[in-house]
């Protein structure tokens, strides 16, 4: 019988600094989220060193005590400690180039700061080609201004001149390198235009075609979204106990199937200080929130620090222009809220602090019921009433019918069949020509 191998486990530490205008409430759930991003990417973190300061320090930070306090334990832990060598210093807070390389002298292993951390995170994670390509275009302005600090590092011998190998007379291996990054980036944004403009292209289609409404869920990373996606659609989308687990947008129709036809989107999670950079380039992943009629914010109930969650998530929403897009706040996770009657308390707060959400458990298939009849009377309310003939001699659009539209009555008589039945007004439209040709209008004569 084989023996399953598991990847050695990686150690690392967390290092932050609290600032006066930073409560202990919210630096606690920072330091939380840092851990779960760690996990995500792979290190087991087995010790927090927190300083309050009235401000980072400039050269490497933290302070000079505080420096020499980590590296006496990560030199500990190295040589004789319960865990084993500690690969990676881990900090709240993005950094400067010149602070990253300072704290790394001065610990004697490798930083990585907040930003680089989410980087990483979603590098490994991205699955298609624009995903892939948002990632690619972050990292490398993440990478920019790294390379003038390498460049001072390197001293005269990065600033030597040369006029071959594709270099003009006085540019520098770091200004080349510069160089490359900016047309690399300039190549992925032409990438993703082309790629958003195909998007566009096929989702007009699609909504011509079909007639469908969309619906966007939104909101804090490991909120449940992938959980509630694969409940309202029945698909088999990937569910995992860590943060960013979803980075590309999976689309599926809401099933049972309605009336209208309805799509569910699952969307890239938000998180706290996510870089502006990351901001901007998933922009794309996000449009789906955009386009979409509907935006379901999932919340996590059971997270102490859900408001603040709930903060993140409208801030984003703001930045992108989607805070316009009709929105239901969903508390999810209630099952993890104690027993039933603390369960009751909590939806009973909840739903007093924010009229009109839904409080409910992804995992209990009542409440995804009703969470879909929200949905669906939504879509309804804006429906158009009408009534149509079908003779028995054009009996091949009854399927049409049904498929399109919600059958409110339906009577028959030596003629044909009488419907009353209620759609959104593109439906209507191409049944109406389709039932009585003469009322479709010509093309207009480009001449």
């Amino acid at each position: 019988m084989q023996t399953e191998v598991k990847d050695a486990p990686k150690y690392a530490i967390i290092a932050s600094v609290q600032l006066p205008n930073v409560s202990d409430i919210e630096f606690e759930a920072s330091l939380t989220e840092l851990r779960e991003l760690a996990k995500t990417l792979g290190y087991k973190v087995i010790h927090t060193f927190a300083q309050k300061r009235a401000g980072f320090d400039t050269t490497a930070y933290l302070g000079v005590g505080k420096l020499e306090e980590i590296r006496m334990y990560v030199e500990h832990e190295s040589e004789a400690g319960e865990f084993g060598p500690i690969e990676a210093v881990l900090v709240d807070h993005e950094i400067s180039p010149s602070q990253a390389r300072n704290l790394e002298l001065a610990v004697g292993c490798e930083v990585m700061d907040r930003t680089m951390v989410i980087l990483e995170i979603f590098h490994r994670n991205a699955r298609s080609r624009a995903a892939k390509a948002q990632v690619e275009i972050a990292r490398l302005g993440y990478m920019a201004p790294r390379l003038r600090e390498a460049a001072k590092l390197a001293g005269p011998q990065g600033r030597q001149r040369s006029g071959v190998g594709g270099r003009g007379a006085g540019e520098s291996h770091t200004e080349l390198d510069r160089r490359k990054i900016r047309d690399r980036i300039a190549e992925l944004q032409q990438e993703i235009v082309a790629m958003e403009a195909e998007r566009r292209t096929q989702r007009a289609r699609r909504q011509e075609r079909q007639g469908l409404a969309s619906v966007a869920l939104v909101g804090y990373t490991n909120a449940g979204k992938s959980t509630m996606m694969r409940a309202l659609t029945g698909s088999e989308v990937l569910v995992a106990n860590k943060l960013f687990a979803t980075l590309d947008t999976t689309v599926r129709t809401l099933y049972p199937e309605s009336v209208p036809r309805v799509l569910v989107s699952d969307t890239v999670g938000f998180i706290k200080n996510l870089p502006h950079g990351l901001v901007a380039s998933f922009k794309s992943t996000l449009d789906e929130a955009l386009d979409a009629s509907l935006l379901l914010h999932v919340i996590d109930a059971s997270d102490p620090g859900f408001e603040r969650q709930l903060e993140v998530t409208d801030t984003v929403l703001k930045e992108i222009n989607a805070d316009e897009v009709p929105r239901i706040r969903v508390f999810n996770k209630i099952d993890h809220v104690g027993d039933t009657e603390a369960q009751a308390a909590c939806e009973a707060s909840l739903k007093e602090r924010y009229p009109g959400c839904v409080v409910m458990s992804a995992k209990r298939p009542e409440e995804v019921a009703r969470l879909r009849q929200t949905i669906i009377d939504f879509f309804q309310k804006d429906l158009d009433e009408e009534e149509f003939f079908l003779p028995w001699t054009n009996q091949q659009l009854r399927g049409d019918i049904f498929a399109g539209c919600q059958v409110l009555e339906e009577r028959a008589d030596h003629e044909g069949a009488h419907f009353r039945v209620r759609a959104d007004a593109a439906t209507l439209k191409s049944l109406r020509e389709r039932i009585n040709p003469e009322l479709k209008q010509p093309e207009p004569d480009p001449w």
